[in-house]
This record gives C-alpha cells, sequence and structure tokens, in this order.
C-alpha cells in the first residue's frame, strides 16, 4: 500500500529534520486552506521551505457528525459518504512534517455546523479524533496513514459544552503514544475574555493560543494604546490550566486579509521585538492565512524578525522515487472554490477573513461561526442579487460545496441538503465576487435569493454586540 511505504521512508529520513519546538517564542504559524486570496498552492509546495513552524488545516467546519472543507485543496469523498478523502493532502502532511513541521488541525470556522451536547458526547468525539486523524484506526481516513500533531478550536458560535471533556479525553490518548508530541491550541478573538472560548480557556490545557488581534478595537493597528497582550499573558500565567502556555501575535496576512488591523512587516516586528521583551509567555506569531501572507510578501518579513526558522532544516528534497514519490509536493495551484474562511475570525473581536477574520456572533446566536480572518468586505459595489441560482430552501436537496441566499440567511449544502443560518443581526446575504458574505446592506437589497457553485463564505467582520 502506497501510504505504508511513504510511512516507513519518513520514519527513516526522520532523524534529519529539526523538530518544532513549542517552547520557543519565535515560531511562526499559519492558517492553510481556504484560499483566502485566491491563488492557494499545494500544502506541500509551502513547505519546500523554512518559513513556516506550524500549519492549521482549516477547517473541520462540522463535528461531532464530521465534515471537512479545504476549497479546492480537497474536494472528492469516500465512496457513499460525504467524508472527505485527501490522498495528496496526506502525502503533503507526511512531507511537511519530514521538514520539522507541526501540522494541525483547526475545528470550527466562521460557518458551519458544530458544538456538544454533552461531556459524553464530547469525550465520546474526542476517541473518533483519535482513530480518524491521529494513531488509531477506523475505516475511512481523509489523511489516510498521516497521522496529524494536533488540533486547533476556532469555535465561534454555540455554547461551551463539552470542550474541556473533549480536550481530556484527547490528551489521554496523546498520553499513550510515546513516539511524538501532540498539540491543543486556539485561535480566540482579542477582546478578553473570548466570547465564546473563554470558559473552555479557563478549564482545559492549550500548548498554544493564537489571539487574533485583528478586527477589533485591540488590533495590531491600535497599539500601543489598546492593545492588549498583556491580558492574556496575565491570563496564561494565572488562570491558565498550562502556565507554560504560549501566546501568538495573530495577524493578518495581508491588507485584505481583514477588515482591521494589518501591520507591515516593518510595524509587526517593532511591536514583537516590544512584546518579546516584556512578556515571557510570547510564543511568535501567527497569519491568516498562509495564501495572503505569502502573496503580501510579509511571511518572509515575518520569518526574518523571528530569526531563521528551524523547520525544514536538513531535510533532503531528493528521494528515492520508488519508495517516497509521494513525500515530494504537489505544485498544482488550487481555484477559488467554496471555502469557509476562518479559523480565527472575531466576533465582538472578529479577526480577517481567513481563520482570523471571521466576526464573533453573539452568544446567543444559533450558528457558528470561524475565527479564521476572511476578506473584508469593502462595500456594496461588488454585492450582485443574481437569482438565476434560484431560492435556497432548508432541507431541500442541493449538490456538492453550493452555497446561497435566502434574505438575511445564508445556506450550505451539507450532506445533499440545504441548511439555513441566520446572518449577524442588522446584515444580510449577498453574492460577493462568487461567494456568500453577511454584509451590511448599504442600501442594497436585503432580500437577496440566490446560488452559487463555489467561492468563500464569508462574514462581516468587525461585529460588535
Amino acid at each position: 500500500m502506497l501510504f505504508t511505504r511513504v510511512s516507513a521512508a519518513l520514519a527513516a529520513f526522520a532523524t534529519y529534520a529539526s523538530a518544532f519546538d513549542v517552547n520557543s517564542n519565535a515560531n511562526y504559524a499559519s492558517y492553510y486552506g481556504q484560499n483566502s486570496a485566491k491563488n492557494q498552492k499545494s500544502l506541500g509546495e509551502y513547505c519546500r521551505d523554512a518559513i513556516e513552524d506550524v500549519i492549521i488545516l482549516a477547517f473541520m467546519n462540522g463535528f461531532p457528525n464530521i465534515l471537512l472543507n479545504f476549497a479546492s485543496a480537497c474536494e472528492t469523498t469516500f465512496e457513499g459518504s460525504t467524508l472527505l478523502s485527501c490522498p495528496t493532502m496526506a502525502k503533503d502532511i507526511q512531507y511537511c512534517q519530514l521538514q520539522g513541521k507541526a501540522v494541525i488541525l483547526s475545528m470550527g470556522g466562521a460557518s458551519g455546523a458544530y458544538g456538544f451536547t454533552s461531556d459524553s458526547e464530547a469525550t465520546s468525539f474526542a476517541d473518533t479524533m483519535w482513530n480518524t486523524f491521529f494513531k488509531g484506526s477506523t475505516d475511512q481516513r481523509p489523511f489516510g496513514d498521516a497521522v496529524l500533531d494536533g488540533v486547533d478550536l476556532d469555535i465561534e458560535g454555540g455554547g461551551s459544552t463539552g470542550y474541556p471533556a473533549f480536550i481530556k479525553q484527547l490528551r489521554t490518548h496523546y498520553a499513550s503514544d510515546s513516539s511524538k508530541s501532540y498539540y491543543i491550541t486556539s485561535a480566540p478573538q482579542c477582546p478578553f475574555p473570548d466570547a465564546y472560548l473563554g470558559p473552555t480557556l479557563d478549564n482545559a490545557w492549550f500548548d498554544m493560543v493564537y489571539v487574533q488581534f485583528y478586527n477589533n478595537y485591540c488590533g495590531l493597528n491600535a497599539y500601543p494604546s489598546a492593545f492588549n497582550f498583556g491580558d492574556w499573558d496575565n491570563w496564561a500565567k494565572t488562570k491558565s490550566v498550562n502556565k507554560d502556555v504560549k501566546i501568538y501575535i495573530g495577524a493578518p496576512g495581508s491588507p485584505s486579509a481583514a477588515s482591521s488591523g494589518y501591520v507591515d512587516g516593518a510595524a509587526l516586528k517593532a511591536i514583537y521585538d516590544d512584546i518579546s521583551s516584556n512578556y515571557s509567555s510570547l510564543g511568535g506569531i501567527m497569519t491568516w492565512d498562509i495564501s495572503q501572507s505569502r502573496t503580501s510578501g510579509i511571511a518572509t518579513e515575518i520569518r526574518a524578525a523571528l530569526g531563521a526558522g528551524e523547520a525544514g532544516k536538513g531535510v533532503p528534497i531528493e528521494h528515492d522515487n520508488s519508495e517516497v514519490s509521494s513525500e515530494e509536493p504537489t505544485s498544482s495551484t488550487t481555484s477559488s472554490t467554496t471555502s469557509i474562511e476562518d479559523p480565527n475570525e472575531p466576533t465582538s473581536s472578529a479577526p480577517p477573513n481567513d481563520i482570523n477574520a471571521f466576526e464573533q456572533l453573539p452568544p446567543d446566536a444559533s450558528e457558528s461561526s470561524s475565527n479564521s480572518p476572511a476578506e473584508p468586505i469593502n462595500g456594496s459595489s461588488e454585492r450582485t442579487n443574481d437569482t438565476s441560482g434560484g431560492c435556497p430552501v432548508d432541507g431541500a436537496s442541493c449538490s456538492g460545496s453550493q452555497q446561497g441566499c435566502n434574505g438575511q440567511k445564508f445556506a450550505l449544502c451539507a450532506n445533499g441538503k440545504w441548511s439555513l443560518i441566520p446572518c449577524a443581526p442588522g446584515t444580510t446575504c449577498a453574492i460577493n465576487n462568487g461567494g456568500v458574505v453577511c454584509d451590511w446592506p448599504n442600501g442594497s437589497s436585503t432580500d437577496t435569493c440566490a446560488v452559487t457553485g463555489g467561492g468563500s463564505l464569508r462574514k462581516r467582520l468587525g461585529y460588535t454586540e
């Protein structure tokens, strides 16, 4: 079996890769999978160099009934199932790990159907996660024999029920495998405490916390007056279960990656240097997302500011094709198909369009929204009221990864059925650049009725209660 041969080959090369150091204060993490810049490359392409230390896959936007969305990076499913089967991503994950990088799966996001009803459900799902993405076993594993390095919580909707129990059980599985290190991370908004993750952060173990310092009053653009890294440092040292938890400065990867909070590389370096000299909890910098940061060039500036990366050092790219050809990264560029941009978007402090730019809805909102930075909506000029695709109806049939609008609700195609979710109060659904957004009306129609087969689902950034 191909994955078995690849795993054996990776193990043979493992000693050449510099391991990710979770205790460093100079790590660089970035989200991958939502094609925010519309020019996303394959995962493996981003692992050819030593720029990022951690890559977070966005997203698992449905659980405990698993739904995955990586835009065009993976669009095939197991036969007779809605679960994605991603052999290309699987070999790229193994290649990235060979390069010394940690690869983590983000749960949640700006839109989707996720959350737990009880601790017992959450505990059971931790077992499912271990079997599906880590060292356990099950018939359908989206990434085959690839074993991930951890999970990230980008919770932007629902309640806090079950998450501490989920983490506790998953860490029990982690402890059963001494062959490698596993991590728990999260991506809260910068306003402290986070509206959705606050209780979980206080009651469960986290190794890294990627605070979204954008789309909020406490963003990087408010440095130093309202920039509140000190609040998070104090939490890390006084309330966190893990007193050695590392706090990352979450930043937009480009001006278009967030509605506010972007600063250029020189300004970000100055902020990092100041925080580094004053707060020992600092772990490094996170960006939403990798397509934005690589395109803008700030990723290279961040790496220079943090110092030479360890990931990727000493690992030869050349391999014996008879054994490890699948280690080599794929080079195709993904197109802008459906993506759920946000493992970190802010609610009251929404982060950028990608994993860090989605807004958090009020605590009583029924829909889920991700914390990833989605691209900002800059007015109504790009909005359309195209009704050629029909009007999505809750529970009616749909296909593939379609999205749509029905007035002040946005629609997602899940398991062949439309699921309608209300937009944040005061906003309305619209088609924007081929994707679906919830935005302020700005004089446009509030009864858009349309369906699109691609694009990115983004929520209006900067929404506050």
